[in-house]
């Protein structure tokens, strides 16, 4: 039997999100406006030292504290929402308007989870390359990144037991336990994403250091390791 959705839990991992956060509250104002679905949202905050924690109150945001890391905190705010189903966005990526009922439709007897295709927003022009290459890839191995806005059914989620308790590489983790209770649906409507980190690290740079990444992570290196290289 379909799901019928229209209850959506948002949980949004922050850090030190001052910068991005007036751009995603634009977004998010303009995105709410144009929702008729019932939806919650939640910013879980991992030990932030700016301002982020107090912007978001003061427009009226729900906010959490968790541990420092994606994993831990998204896991925090999905144990502190009530909905069928999970939408984890992060800071700098924005939803497409009609997002909910896109994902309404998504989600059926063959997909208990997905994601959306992404597009980069910034100057350089490999960005859009690298988003459909992002896209393609996805695609073909099933396996979504964090930046592709990964929606699930509150179900899947308990049944691979959340995201995996690790510094790196949980999106892959997460979409690979979640490929064996399902293929992902894969919504062509792009999210769009900040390219900050392409630009600040340079787009090759960038692009040769997560296939370095990903490669070592498949070969069994540990992501406490691979996270510091990271950063």
């Amino acid at each position: 039997m379909r799901i019928v959705l229209m209850q959506i839990s948002i949980v949004v991992p922050v850090f030190n999100e001052s910068a991005t956060l007036p751009s995603l509250m634009q977004a998010l104002q303009s995105w709410q406006s144009a929702s008729h679905s019932n939806f919650e949202i939640l910013f879980v905050d991992g030990g932030s030292t700016d301002n982020t924690v107090a912007m978001l109150q003061k427009e009226g945001y729900r906010v959490i504290s968790s541990s420092k890391g994606r994993a831990w905190q998204m896991n925090t705010g999905a144990a502190q929402t009530q909905h069928k189903v999970l939408l984890f966005l992060h800071a700098d990526t924005q939803l497409p308007k009609q997002a909910l009922e896109l994902i309404d439709h998504a989600l059926n007897e063959q997909h208990c989870w997905g994601r959306f295709d992404v597009r980069i927003l910034g100057k350089p022009w490999m960005l859009k390359v690298v988003a459909r290459m992002m896209n393609w890839r996805s695609r073909i191995t099933g396996i979504a990144t964090g930046d592709q806005a990964m929606f699930m059914t509150r179900d899947a989620f308990n049944q691979v037991g959340g995201f995996p308790g690790q510094a790196l590489m949980e999106d892959i983790e997460i979409s690979k336990r979640l490929c064996k209770l399902s293929p992902p649906a894969c919504i062509s409507v792009p999210v769009l994403t900040s390219g900050r980190r392409w630009e600040e690290r340079g787009v090759w740079r960038t692009i040769v250091l997560m296939w370095r990444l990903r490669l070592a992570y498949w070969l069994g290196q540990k992501p406490d390791v691979l996270a510091k290289q990271y950063r």
